[in-house]
């Protein structure tokens, strides 16, 4: 409310205040009317002294002034709400001073009454103050008529008739500097409209609205709410709100904690999206539902969980992607067909054609590029859409990879005459060439999405452009790789930021009508940059040129560098390191066992002879030989004196110590161990150029 004072217009009263006005009046002109009938017709021993002084043209006046006030109690006018509230405290002015004159002026009992009700005219400003002096002053005329000019009666009139005014203006003038934009009621009215206000739009609006405390509490379910879950207010009110709100993933198992945004809103104390959750109603049915957590007071004080259904929106939206991704198909066949045509009609070799012809079919050769390239972009944003876009990462080089393709969108930066950098620090070698001094960035992507969004992210740098420079810079951290394309083109209005990654949306200006363009391309570039776990944002200044950042997860150079070794192998190599590895394993069970279970020396084991080279396997000419690494073989010369029986021949005692008797005692090798046959095992590799497996 605007406060008003003695020459100042009458404050602005609210519908709030100006309904407790109408309630008051009612209540002061009702309690007038029923003691004037209770003195009228009650038994004279229950009537009230006071009932007597209320005469019957204090009644009537009283008796208007109850159905005014009950009329506006019940229908209150939208509009002129001050000159309504000045209309009922006038009313309700006139009804106190009539019950004072006609009930002994001075020292009538209703005396207490015009007094509070002449306190208040000052809230109302000077007009209200002047208009109750003037009444005061003509029923000070009259009563003194009355009683013949009785000097003490004129005295008492103006005394308790003034008085009041004088203390009013005082009071309300005096407060109104201090109290100005602050006065609690003022404070009230607001508040109390606000909240009027939004308990009608909370009932109104069709998304579900739930306020939870910070106990996880229901405090607050809207009847939008209680139609998608199920629930009625009396029953949902005061529950856990895990008992009401079911999440469940596609799957239909329940959504961990971590997953679950009013979970996370109610931990964090931050908001949370979701729109890929289902919501189990009472009646034990799935909807697809948009949830959003908003959290209320910086101290964790609860949240306001905001929700709709989506499940006929997310079907639409299916549908749209499936004809645009057929329609997107469809062409690409007949556009296809164009271009090489046309490439056919431009190749000197395959056609003879004058320089008009050939202007005019290289236009529509570039156009039909043009069409190819947005047919392609639909198709790719329908399978980013529906899951089906492919990611296949691979190690790449990004310095060298930013370079190839800064390298080549060289030829239309030269074309509008731009200073066209690649920022990375370089240093001039001796022979003139550049040496790269930029920390060396390694990334696990898919080459084909990230060389389409720094691609898009430059030609667009290029092409909003008119004048000035186009940078792009590679930075980054132990945990990103961050690839910046700053502009000093025509910038983005502040306004159309938010919406600059959604499909289609195009800035609207005069500075981009003639410049083409589809809408999708920062939008595809956002959904490649998040399939490839990163992140593409934007900082803008109208007028001033844009830097579009994107942020990709970096991988460490020791990592990066084993993978790519792992890549150049040739797969007959790699079969043979890995069977060289199950050779390893083998050859150590064996020795593991012998340890634990030695042969007895009264009946020793001798193994068969050596078989032909020619019959060993590849795999085995690359294992230790016999001589050297077989201790339970006899030496060559042993062999030779003594040829071993074929194989699978066995041998008595008798025949082994004869053996022993013919030959001279050799020292018989030692086992070889674990690290010994490793070792053998890394020498062939590296005789490979396989790399070490550890």
């Amino acid at each position: 409310m605007k406060k008003g004072g003695l020459g100042e217009k009458p404050r602005t009263i609210s519908r709030f205040w100006l309904r407790r006005l109408c309630e008051t009046a009612l209540f002061g002109c009702c309690t007038i009317v029923i003691l004037y009938i209770w003195a009228r017709f009650i038994p004279t021993g229950y009537q009230l002294p006071i009932g007597l002084s209320v005469t019957d043209l204090t009644a009537a006046v009283a008796a208007i002034g109850s159905l005014v006030s009950l009329i506006l109690c019940f229908w209150l006018p939208k509009n002129n709400e001050t000159a309504i509230a000045i209309f009922v405290y006038l009313l309700s002015a006139t009804v106190a001073t009539t019950a004072v004159c006609t009930s002994g002026g001075p020292s009538s009992p209703f005396l207490a009454v015009w007094i509070v009700a002449a306190i208040f005219s000052g809230f109302f400003g000077a007009i209200v103050i002047s208009s109750i002096a003037i009444l005061v002053a003509i029923q000070t005329v009259i009563a003194a008529i009355q009683t013949g000019f009785n000097v003490q009666t004129i005295i008492g009139y103006l005394f308790f008739g003034f008085a009041p005014l004088i203390f009013s203006f005082i009071l309300w003038s005096r407060r109104q500097p201090a109290a100005e934009g602050s006065d609690y009621a003022d404070l009230a009215d607001r508040l109390s409209t606000v909240e009027g206000k939004s308990e009608v739009v909370i009932n109104t609006i069709d998304d579900g609205v739930l306020a939870i405390s910070r106990q996880g509490n229901i405090e607050l379910i809207n009847p939008s709410a209680q139609r998608i879950i199920g629930w009625d207010q009396g029953d949902a009110l005061g529950l856990n709100w895990k008992s009401v709100l079911k999440l469940a993933s596609s799957d239909g198992k329940d959504v961990a904690e971590i997953d679950n945004p009013v979970a996370q809103a109610l931990i964090s104390n931050k908001p949370t999206h979701s729109d890929k959750l289902f919501l189990i109603t009472s009646s034990e049915k799935r909807i697809l539902v948009s949830i959003v957590s908003s959290p209320v007071g910086k101290d964790g004080e609860g949240i306001i969980v905001v929700f709709r259904d989506i499940t006929r929106e997310k079907a639409e939206e299916r549908q749209q992607a499936e004809f645009i991704s057929t329609a997107s198909h469809e062409m690409r066949t007949p556009i296809a067909s164009i271009e090489g045509y046309l490439g056919l009609a431009l190749n000197p070799a395959t056609a003879h054609i004058d320089e008009k012809a050939r202007d005019f079919i290289t236009k529509a050769h570039k156009s039909a590029r043009h069409l190819g390239k947005l047919f392609q972009d639909l198709l790719d944003i329908s399978k980013s859409e529906d899951g089906r876009l492919k990611n296949e990462p691979k190690v790449i080089d990004v310095n060298e990879f930013v370079k190839e393709i800064f390298d080549g969108l060289a030829q239309k930066a030269a074309e509008k005459k731009l200073d066209y950098i690649f920022n990375p620090a370089v240093k001039i070698n001796d022979d003139g060439s550049e040496k790269s001094l930029q920390p060396i960035f390694y990334a696990n992507v898919d080459p084909d999405h990230f060389r389409e969004v720094v691609s898009n992210l430059i030609e667009n740098a290029i092409k909003y452009t008119p004048y000035g420079e186009v940078v792009v810079d590679i930075t980054g951290d132990e945990k990103q790789i961050s690839v910046s394309v700053k502009d000093s083109g025509i910038g983005i209005p502040k306004e159309d930021i938010p919406h600059l990654f959604q499909k289609f949306y195009r800035v609207n200006n005069s500075d981009t009508q003639e410049i083409n363009g589809t809408g999708l391309g920062l939008y595809l570039s956002r959904r490649l940059a998040e399939a490839m776990s990163g992140n593409l944002h934007v900082e803008s200044e109208y007028k001033k040129g844009s830097t579009f950042f994107l942020d990709i997860p970096r991988m460490s150079n020791i990592e990066a560098k084993r993978k790519l070794e792992e890549s150049q192998i040739d797969p007959a190599a790699k079969e043979v390191s890995d069977e060289l590895e199950m050779q390893m394993q083998s050859m150590a069970m064996p020795q593991e066992i012998a340890a634990s279970t030695e042969p007895s020396q009264a009946n020793p084991v001798i193994l068969s002879s050596e078989p032909a080279k020619s019959d060993l396997s590849p795999m085995q000419t690359l294992m230790p030989t016999p001589t050297t690494q077989m201790p339970t073989r006899p030496p060559d010369e042993i062999a030779s004196q003594a040829p071993a029986p074929p194989q699978g021949t066995p041998i008595t005692p008798q025949e082994s110590s004869a053996q022993s008797q013919k030959a001279p005692a050799q020292p018989v090798a030692k086992p070889p161990t674990l690290a010994e046959i490793e070792d053998n095992l890394n020498t062939q590799r590296r005789n490979l150029s396989i790399p070490d497996r550890k």
